[in-house]
């Protein structure tokens, strides 16, 4: 057993939770680990967020705003800040990327799309830390760092270098026009889960910042870990570009609207492509490499048809780094 381990069972235990079972409930992208706490017939889930690597006091303080809003979020139930354990409660093991097909996608998006807009009109995001140019540049630097230089050995030339702070900089631009609004950061399947009320229970929202309207949307229909036809995404999108217009979040043309959903869309997707090499490399989380192909993919499409992309495109063919991500496989 481990230190963790023992801490987590000496705190249930102290809590007078009897006869129970742990067992692991799901694989995160950080530190966080979640056990699903089984007595008879009832269940919890217990987070372990070690305190020296994450913060679960923003964890609490983001659930309550999502609860105050009419979401499904979890309750926290118990709390021990110190050791960095919450108790939960269990939206069970129904993840959006579970269930979603082609026959279930229209009434799961409906939903995930009503609630997102619900986030972006309720919740008041002005006290969170805002989606800026450092944050948004130090995000896409891991695409350069852990992608290209730690998993591929690549190093740019000078020239491409350059090029690929210009490609930056459009990102940001294009991030910062945008209506900021409160921002989860990480929606997408699997992260919603299906439940019988309040579909979808809303989980791993810690990181929430204020930043631009189309991030959350983009993480949902530019899916890392599942994907649709295009036609598909962009008629989403657009339904609900009229929900935010009609809600006052968006005062703008449909065709701008498209772009900041593109460009958002090559933003997130160049700091998932870091994040995942990370996680093979630093973490030995190796199961979210095969996520690299889909996610590059994204970058290189939307690239190419997105006129100030072009040098995108071309870094990513002149480098090969489709070729060379497959023969990682």
């Amino acid at each position: 057993m481990s230190d963790r381990t023992k801490q987590m069972t000496d705190w249930l235990d102290a809590l007078g939770y009897r006869d129970y079972t742990l067992s692991p409930a799901s694989e995160d992208a950080s530190f966080r680990t979640y056990h699903r706490l089984q007595c008879g017939e009832n269940s919890w889930i217990v987070m372990d967020a070690p305190p020296d690597k994450e913060h679960s006091g923003q964890f609490i303080k983001i659930a309550r705003k999502l609860r105050q809003a009419n979401l499904s979020a979890p309750e926290v139930i118990e709390t021990n800040l110190p050791q960095g354990f919450l108790i939960l409660t269990d939206f069970g093991q129904m993840s959006y990327l579970s269930v979603l097909d082609a026959k279930s996608e229209g009434p799961l998006y409906a939903d995930a799309l009503s609630a997102l807009l619900q986030m972006q009109t309720n919740i008041d995001s002005d006290d969170l830390p805002d989606y800026d140019e450092p944050l948004l540049m130090q995000e896409m630097e891991l695409f350069r760092h852990w992608f290209l230089g730690e998993l591929l050995g690549i190093e740019l030339s000078e020239a491409q270098a350059e090029q690929w702070g210009s490609i930056k900089r459009l990102l940001v631009k294009n991030a910062l026009e945008q209506p900021q609004v409160f921002v989860h950061r990480d929606y997408h399947s699997r992260n919603l889960m299906k439940i019988e009320q309040g579909n979808p229970g809303i989980l791993d929202f810690q990181d929430a910042v204020k930043g631009p309207v189309t991030y959350d949307l983009v993480s949902l229909l530019r899916d890392c870990y599942i994907d649709w036809p295009a036609v598909r995404v962009d008629q989403l999108a657009l339904d609900y570009y009229e929900f935010a217009k009609v809600n006052d979040l968006v005062d703008v043309k449909p065709a701008k609207f498209l772009r900041w959903f593109n460009l958002m869309g090559i933003q997130r997707h160049l700091k998932a492509i870091g994040i995942f090499s990370r996680l093979k490399i630093r973490d030995r989380k190796k199961a979210f490499l095969k996520d690299i192909p889909r996610t590059l993919d994204y970058v290189r499409q939307i690239s190419a048809e997105e006129m100030n992309m072009v040098g995108l495109y071309a870094l990513i063919t002149d480098l090969g780094l489709s070729f060379r991500v497959k023969s990682l496989l």
